[in-house]
């Protein structure tokens, strides 16, 4: 069963463009990953400040080896704890002594499992 883990990301007021550009200097990164299976950076259309980032994984263990990988920890360097993991780096969080501004203010990681419904008779 597919898994579903979306980083929900509040980001600063006028820094969307430059997260979308972290995203994108990193993209590609997890695609080698065993057990990864799609990626989806989702920009808000509505008025909010929360963007999600979407990713799709065989199973748990896949996720979270690479969660465990070198190549996470070099795209989320100086990010808070576990609780933030995002499949592509935005390099900011608490705590980052160097580099760019952070550009979110927060984020929290959701976890879904793809229901496969009957098909409609």
């Amino acid at each position: 069963m597919t898994l579903v883990k979306i980083n929900a990301i509040t980001v600063r007021e006028g820094s969307g463009d430059e997260l979308a550009r972290r995203f994108a200097d990193r993209s590609g990164a997890v695609d080698g990953a065993d057990g990864f299976e799609g990626f989806e950076l989702l920009r808000p259309s509505d008025g909010r400040d929360i963007w999600l980032v979407a990713t799709r994984w065989r199973d748990e263990e896949s996720f979270d080896a690479w969660v465990a990988s070198p190549a996470f920890s070099h795209g989320h360097r100086g990010q808070a704890g576990p609780s933030s993991p995002s499949p592509q780096g935005h390099g900011d969080g608490p705590g980052e002594a160097a580099g760019p501004p952070p550009v979110s203010t927060h984020s929290e990681l959701w976890s879904y499992e793809i229901v496969d419904l009957p098909s409609p008779r």
